[in-house]
């Protein structure tokens, strides 16, 4: 891990968005990955696209790459782009009457709003879509190509801001407007690292889980279509899961009685419903009990 850092000091803002902590001494990429219950193969995919080595070939987990832009979006609305703000208001001189000076720092406040809303965004509803995609929740008719259609950088804007200042914006003393202009090149630089990292490793995995999901649902409303008035249709653990519930059983007390996890019978239940196309607990319990695999005595009916 040393040696990447090395290779790349960029990095350091990779590994902290991971949410890896430094002091891992001499311990492997793999080792330190491991220790911070990181995926690896996601960890590489991201460090080599910003390093501009070959980032394809490697399974990311899209679990892992939500929490690093996550903390990435936090990292630039609460701490870097506040930071260069307050840097920016002590190059500019704003306590002397300055219109110039107002009108770049009202060009900066503007762009800060624009930057957190488009993240608020993708926190708020892109990752929540995800989420919801991985779990088998109705996502409705939203698409991630419809997201990418209109993503941008947020990187613009920036430099639109570093021209003015350098070509236009005249002062004696430019030392604390220099270190303000690094800051924001370098703020500049990291947003379009995270614009690629975005689409070049988040949306072709969203893209894949659409198509896996998509496939999953066309097989079982197939197998729904042609036989769902047999019972034959439902799998031994379906069944069992199916008796449960018509005996008024909750995730949690099937889980318990067969020994799975409560997404296990979750997922169970999805399918069964989607085999059977029937919605309503009571539809399941009337087809249970038509189809034998419970006694009506066995039902509570109050």
């Amino acid at each position: 891990m040393r040696d990447l850092i090395d290779d790349n000091n960029l990095l350091l803002l990779v590994i902290s968005r991971f949410g890896i902590h430094f002091g891992f001494g001499d311990s492997t990429i793999e080792e330190v990955c491991r220790e911070n219950n990181v995926d690896c193969p996601t960890f590489l995919a991201v460090a080599n696209l910003i390093s501009g080595k070959k980032y394809s070939g490697y399974e990311v987990s899209l679990k892992d790459l939500i929490g690093y832009l996550k903390r990435a979006h936090t990292y630039f609305c609460d701490f870097i782009l506040p930071n260069i703000r307050r840097k920016l208001i002590e190059a500019l001189n704003c306590n002397d009457v300055n219109d110039v000076a107002f009108l770049i720092l009202k060009f900066y406040d503007d762009y800060t709003v624009e930057v957190q809303n488009h993240m608020k965004y993708e926190n708020d509803t892109i990752f929540t879509y995800v989420e919801k995609l991985q779990s088998g929740q109705s996502t409705g008719r939203f698409s991630i190509t419809k997201y990418l259609a209109t993503h941008n950088s947020s990187s613009q804007k920036l430099k639109e801001l570093k021209d003015i200042v350098i070509r236009h914006y005249r002062q004696p003393n430019n030392d604390m407007l220099n270190s303000v202009l690094y800051d924001i090149i370098n703020c500049e630089n990291d947003l379009i690292s995270h614009s690629e990292v975005e689409e070049k490793l988040f949306v072709p995995a969203v893209i894949k889980l659409e198509k896996e999901k998509a496939a999953d649902g066309k097989q079982l409303k197939n197998e729904a279509s042609g036989n769902n008035n047999s019972i034959d249709v439902l799998s031994d653990r379906e069944k069992d899961i199916l008796k449960c519930v018509a005996r008024g059983m909750s995730n949690k007390e099937i889980a318990d009685k067969l020994f799975l996890s409560i997404h296990t019978v979750t997922t169970h239940r999805r399918n069964i419903t989607l085999k059977l196309q029937i919605y309503s607990t009571a539809g399941l319990t009337i087809y249970a009990i038509i189809n034998k695999l419970v006694d009506i005595a066995d039902i509570n009916l109050q």
